[in-house]
């Protein structure tokens, strides 16, 4: 009996699949196909969107296999190659590639097209984690975060070339993520943190004063904000007011003995300042159906035939369903055409309608779970690389996972980021399932078994 016992706990620690990962990727395929069925049954490009999807299963289910069969610690030694690959993709797609919706960001191949940014996406964390796992010693210097970046930026400044902002926002918290994983320096990580939400915060506070001017009147704050667009005056000002501003801090917290050295607030306010400047870049850069989206998530009310539309109809929508839900083909305001984007943006909406919301927590479930197994993965790792790799992609998929269900319930804006295995998306599904195959092949060789 002992002898059964112990031949079943060594079968199951060599074992090379992960089935929970499988079922739960497997799951969502599934519930995505019938999702898209649905939203896009009636329309007239319909049969179009389900025979694309069609092909990108089965070459999705290859992407699986290849990234479970293919050993991982290959990107970790050939990852300049990917680099040079991923460079190439990304300027070939500038040149060669078709516009749509304002976007340079698809290759035309036939009756399909190809987004190289998804698969960038996957490639970016891959290359990464190989930087970091040859520089573990020096992670916590400022000097590696300086190469890393270096490294880095031309790929999000070809994505931001397209412009593919979606894709930056995904990928670089969950750089952050994989940075903190890897070790590095506490200071240096608030200090990226502190750009990227200084970054991010511009864009919103100056759409936001844009909708109600009128705020600025009471604010010397807001108001040079409001101006720093345009008047480099302004700009000055706002600089000196943060330097400042850490100063009082600094002073404050020495009253309770708590002590700062200058040449950190210095840094802080630097980083701080950088950021507001990359915002005003951003923020310049923004086509006007990306500013509607950010007024849509500040204003939803405030313009509800317009810029708050989509996402009052989306969730109108996802509580029409209920409890349970109106059935698959049966949801009227996806299929009335109230829900815009519906097989792609916005397709949690119908799955929310059509399932109510027990099938809205099933697939969120899913997400979780997979989420859980990815982490777990990363800890049985047999070597830093995979443990790297599991947690960048652990931090994409979170994203994924924030962004699509919290745009519904307004905490974060839309952001035209699709949801993972069930928004329609041939090249999205693709690069899914081909991390999570990755995730896959750190399991399989967990125990160095080849």
């Amino acid at each position: 009996m002992l002898s059964k016992l112990y031949t079943s706990e060594q079968s199951i620690k060599r074992r090379k699949l992960d089935y929970v990962i499988l079922a739960c990727v497997s799951l969502l395929a599934a519930v995505g196909f019938f999702i898209v069925l649905s939203a896009v049954s009636g329309l007239s490009y319909g049969a179009g969107v389900i025979r694309t999807h069609l092909i990108a299963l089965p070459v999705a289910a290859g992407a699986f296999i290849f990234g479970w069969l293919f050993n991982y610690q290959i990107y970790n030694e050939q990852y300049k190659t990917l680099y040079a690959l991923i460079i190439a993709m990304l300027i070939g797609v500038l040149i060669f590639g078709v516009v749509s919706r304002g976007s340079n960001s698809w290759f035309r191949l036939g009756f399909i097209s190809l987004q190289p940014a998804e698969l960038c996406r996957i490639a970016t964390i891959l290359i990464a984690a190989a930087f970091l796992t040859r520089n573990y010693q020096s992670v916590k210097e400022a000097k590696t975060l300086v190469w890393l970046a270096l490294l880095i930026l031309p790929i999000f400044a070809l994505i931001m070339k397209q412009p593919d902002f979606s894709s930056i926002v995904v990928t670089a918290p969950a750089l952050l993520i994989l940075l903190y994983a890897a070790g590095v320096n506490t200071f240096y990580f608030v200090l990226l943190v502190a750009f990227g939400v200084s970054a991010a915060l511009f864009p919103i506070i100056w759409t936001f004063i844009t909708l109600h001017p009128e705020i600025t009147q009471d604010s010397l704050l807001l108001y040079t904000i409001g101006q720093m667009s345009s008047d480099w005056a302004y700009i000055a000002g706002f600089c000196g007011a943060v330097m400042a501003a850490g100063f009082a801090i600094m002073y404050i917290l020495r009253q309770f003995r708590v002590y700062i050295a200058p040449i950190f607030v210095l840094i802080m306010s630097g980083v701080i300042i950088a950021g507001f400047f990359s915002g005003l870049f951003v923020n310049k850069q923004m086509k006007n159906y990306q500013r509607k989206r950010v007024e849509a998530f500040l204003a939803p009310n405030s313009d509800p035939k317009g810029a708050g539309y989509n996402v009052l109809q989306a969730q109108i929508a996802m509580g029409s369903g209920g409890v349970l839900g109106k059935g698959f083909f049966s949801g009227t305001q996806s299929r009335l055409g109230f829900v815009p984007e519906r097989h792609t943006d916005f397709i949690l909406a119908v799955l929310g309608e059509e399932t109510g919301l027990m099938g809205t927590l099933f697939v969120l479930t899913l997400y979780i779970i997979l989420l859980w197994r990815t982490a777990y993965i990363a800890a049985l790792s047999s070597d830093r690389y995979g443990y790297l790799v599991c947690c960048g992609i652990f931090g994409i998929f979170f994203v994924y996972m924030i962004f699509n269900f919290g745009m519904l319930i307004g905490l974060v804006p839309v952001a035209g980021i699709p949801l993972p295995f069930i928004s329609y998306g041939g090249s999205n599904l693709v690069a899914s399932m081909w991390a999570f195959g990755i995730v896959e092949s750190v399991y399989r060789r967990r125990l160095s078994i080849i």
